[in-house]
């Protein structure tokens, strides 16, 4: 909110100019409690920022206490910028997810460009050198105009920053539906690597260390970014284009190099980005976190613009900046180093030991204010929930059968479907083999990357099936932990941990926190069931705009470990004459399904059947016989079902498949979603110790080096047969068409 003036204690009272940032009359009326006074303007911003839902979670914590946190292998999980995770030989994996979905509905390129620039700096502050970056996004259907921009917009701005700051972008996962057209879901996860000595936390500790400001100037924008991402979009968002920052990838080069030399300085006490809520956020939680306060002086801060008010400076959320804290009189070593990058470091504050956020402006005092009232005693709370209608009649409906009467054809039109559809147009864009470290680059179930002097990797993927979780939120927070491991375990990696971001609607519809509470239920279930702590995350509510929400979209980051590169997996066949098996038993499946949705233009009824200790047996098996040196190739049966999944496996070889099956349901052996399944390719010398591994494997067929599909009946009649080249070029295509159309 920009004034002419700022008003006074009285008149922020009086005119309720409070209920403008987002602060309800109860919290106001908190505020005065804790103050004692009536809270300045400044003060006021202090508080409306972070106890925004997107600082404080405020609306969520409750339900976030649920997630289990700890495990052997755990070193940090939530509470700091980023969870870390031991991969042995001291060494460890750093891993984050955020959301920018505001700031990309409103601003697209800057929006992503800079979600990508956060998370990274989440990365580095822990003292990490990140290796690899992912996204996870969300449009509504390519065929509207508005669509198409936001998309292309958004993927240049990932592309942009990622590119430019040398960090590969090594994988994600988009899904298209409509309830994501005026709200588009960009989420953005870094993976870094550390060594355990040369971790980081972002506390202020020690009474009389000076508080150093590093890299960029404070400017106007940005300003309320925290609070705007914790109110429903609408037409008038458009008016909060200034909340955009703009990101400059360069210097955040300079900052992260910078930071990883500082880090081993042992001048340095803490470190943290000025993430949401800027100065604000970084020095109240510093100084909350370390049981200290902090002092500083705002005159000191670097500014780019003129007559920046206390306010602005505080709320302001500029990019690639960062806060230290720095041992007294080793201030200009620190200096100085940042110096040699190009950066500009500067002294703006101090450690106090009175728990409080003290600013001077000007030689006044412009704030005084409790850090730990600012940081983690904002309020809580448990809002009501409301099973919906739509949930109550979804589950008295019987179950969805598609009538399908062309199974090649409807095998080609789902291979068009943006969700499935290849997505190389998208990562093309994107410099995924920088420094030379990928080993599995996007379009697998997982990336991977090699660690460097060792002979272990790291997998990582985002997954959401959000359509599951709408249908049952319990049910499908379970199935995208479920498919995240999955990915991993196909890939040859051992699932570590979970970062999770909770994108939902508004929180105050009963019907909304209802799909949080039950889906919180499904994610921490699974996540006991499958040993896949949760080290950190973000929560982004008010995903909605006219009324309209986005589908509960709880997009699942996961980093799995594999001990030895011999053990990388593909998705992709590899050698004619393997054996093709399948794991796991074909269930009528279509609520949910892309099949569905094609078919119906709406999904409806009920999500696959599951059961999470199946899926936790079967991974198992498939890892130890992937760890075994048995398994050529493995792909998890998602979006699409079994012939969806047989033809990927086929694109790219020149191979092809020959496959049959038994059951007469034909329709739900092609195209069911039934979750839990593989299929797998082994060589003939590993068929027998494969099925020891794995005894429920079934073996349906072999890849061939004739580049066709054929699939057999029990009789062993042909039912289905196409060229691999046209099935792939379908696939291919469909969303560059899509782009190109004028529809």
């Amino acid at each position: 909110m920009q004034l002419l003036h700022e008003p006074s204690p009285e008149q922020i009272k009086d005119l309720r100019v409070y209920a403008e940032m987002g602060v309800t009359d109860e919290e106001f009326a908190l505020v005065e409690n804790i103050m004692g006074r009536l809270p300045n303007y400044t003060e006021l911003g202090l508080f409306s920022v972070m106890w925004s839902e997107h600082c404080s979670y405020k609306n969520s914590k409750v339900l976030l206490k649920k997630f289990p946190t700890t495990g052997e292998k755990v070193l940090q999980g939530p509470g700091e910028g980023a969870g870390i995770i031991d991969i042995g030989d001291d060494q460890a994996v750093v891993f984050k997810i955020e959301s920018h979905n505001h700031p990309s509905a409103i601003e697209p390129y800057q929006g992503a460009a800079t979600g990508v620039g956060g998370i990274i700096r989440d990365i580095f502050s822990m003292g990490a050198r990140p290796v690899a970056i992912l996204n996870s996004l969300r449009f509504g259907e390519l065929t509207k105009p508005r669509v198409k921009f936001l998309f292309e917009e958004v993927v240049a701005g990932i592309a942009g920053y990622g590119n430019c700051i040398g960090i590969p972008t090594v994988g994600g996962e988009i899904q298209f539906d409509p309830c994501y057209e005026g709200n588009p879901l960009v989420n953005a996860m870094c993976v870094g690597l550390i060594d355990h000595k040369d971790i980081q936390k972002g506390q202020a500790k020690g009474v009389g260390n000076s508080v150093i400001y590093v890299g960029a100037s404070t400017g106007r924008d940005g300003i309320h970014g925290a609070t705007f991402a914790s109110e429903e979009l609408s037409e008038a968002s458009e008016a909060k284009r200034p909340a955009v920052q703009v990101g400059d990838p360069f210097m955040e080069k300079l900052l992260l190099e910078a930071c990883l030399e500082v880090v081993k300085n042992d001048a340095l006490i803490g470190i943290q980005d000025m993430g949401a809520a800027g100065l604000t956020s970084s020095s109240a939680e510093m100084a909350s976190k370390a049981g200290s306060g902090i002092e500083m002086d705002l005159d000191k801060v670097p500014q780019r613009e003129k007559g920046m008010t206390a306010y602005e400076m505080m709320l302001s959320e500029s990019q690639e900046r960062m806060l230290l804290v720095v041992k007294a009189g080793r201030e200009q070593e620190i200096i100085d180093l940042f110096e040699r990058w190009d950066l500009h470091a500067t002294v703006v504050g101090k450690v106090t030991d009175d728990k409080k956020l003290r600013l001077l402006h000007k030689g006044e005092v412009v704030a005084d204010v409790p850090v730990d009232a600012l940081a983690e005693d904002a309020p809580v709370y448990h809002k009501p929930s409301a099973e919906p209608a739509y949930y109550r009649e979804f589950q008295q409906q019987p179950s969805y059968r598609p009538n399908v009467t062309d199974m090649k054809e409807t095998l080609k039109e789902l291979l068009k479907q943006p969700t499935i559809a290849s997505k190389e147009w998208v990562y093309d864009q994107y410099d995924y083999m920088v420094r030379t470290n990928t080993v599995v680059s996007p379009g697998s179930d997982a990336a991977v990357l090699r660690i460097r002097g060792t002979e272990k990797a790291i997998a990582m993927t985002t997954d959401c099936n959000s359509r599951y979780l709408y249908l049952d939120p319990y049910i499908g927070g379970q199935l995208a932990i479920a498919e995240a491991s999955r990915n991993l375990v196909c890939s040859g990696a051992k699932p570590l941990g979970v970062t999770d971001c909770l994108n939902y609607g508004n929180p105050e519809r009963p019907e909304i926190f209802w799909q949080l509470e039950k889906s919180t239920d499904g994610l921490s279930e699974a996540c006991r069931v499958l040993e896949t702590p949760v080290i950190g995350g973000n929560v982004s509510l008010y995903n909605e705009r006219s009324g309209v929400a986005v589908y509960p979209t709880p997009v699942i980051g996961m980093v799995g470990l594999i001990d030895h590169v011999d053990h990388i997996t593909r998705q992709q066949f590899q050698q004619a004459g393997d054996a093709i098996y399948v794991l796991g038993e074909t269930g009528e499946d279509f609520g949910g399904s892309e099949l569905q949705k094609m078919i119906e233009g709406s999904i409806f009824g009920q999500p696959p059947t599951f059961d999470i200790e199946v899926e936790k047996e079967r991974q198992e098996q498939v890892l130890n016989a992937i760890q075994a040196g048995t398994v050529s190739s493995a792909h998890d049966l998602a979006e699409g079902g079994f012939l969806v999944a047989l033809a990927e496996c086929t694109f790219g070889t020149g191979l092809g498949a020959s496959v049959h099956v038994n059951g007469q349901d034909h329709l739900s052996e092609f195209f069911s979603e039934t979750p839990s399944r593989y299929v797998l390719s082994v060589s003939k010398e590993n068929r027998s110790h494969f099925e020891k591994l794995v005894p429920k494997a079934v073996c349906i067929g072999e890849v061939t080096e004739e580049p066709v599909v054929k699939v057999h009946n029990s009789e062993g009649h042909i039912i289905l047969e196409e060229q691999v080249t046209i099935l792939e070029d379908t696939w291919r295509g469909a969303i560059s068409c899509l782009l190109k159309s004028k529809v």
